[in-house]
């Protein structure tokens, strides 16, 4: 946990937590529109943790989540930049990771010719979208481990 937590107004807290509760409502409603498709003999339990596997993957990998989330709250950055917001990555790493995530569709890798050539990497729509979707999430779990609090009242 990152020290010290970040401490926010109680209104603050209450509008983040307030945000998350929709979000696990609207968690429900989508699990509730899958669940009813799970009864056939294709879409099962199986096929569906298959699916939540395969959607999920690019995020499980190492470094990945440190690459979206600099991306996500820094902006459009060039590669010596990442590297150095990424404490401990390795150049060869860093460029393994990110023609990942441009396959996966999640970056765009920007070349500007002049001398010197500029690349500069940035998220798609999709990896926008995709970090504001998990959003909630990393609220909720700053939340919960105390990385972020409220004002004593």
């Amino acid at each position: 946990m990152p020290d010290p937590p970040m401490i926010l107004t109680a209104d603050e807290l209450e509008e983040i937590q307030n945000a998350i509760t929709a979000t696990e409502g609207k968690g429900t409603q989508i699990r509730t529109l899958l669940e009813g498709h799970a009864d056939d003999a294709i879409h099962d339990v199986n096929w569906e943790v298959e699916a939540a596997v395969e959607a999920l993957e690019v995020f499980a990998s190492r470094w990945t989540i440190e690459i979206l989330a600099t991306l996500y709250i820094a902006g459009e950055r060039r590669f010596n930049e990442l590297r150095r917001l990424l404490i401990g990555i390795s150049s060869r790493t860093l460029s393994d990771k990110l023609t990942v995530l441009r396959e996966a569709g999640l970056i765009n890798r920007m070349v500007v010719e002049g001398p010197p050539v500029r690349v500069t990497y940035c998220l798609t729509a999709h990896g926008s979208r995709a970090g504001r979707l998990l959003s909630p999430l990393v609220a909720y779990m700053k939340i919960h481990h105390g990385s972020v609090t409220g004002k004593d009242s």
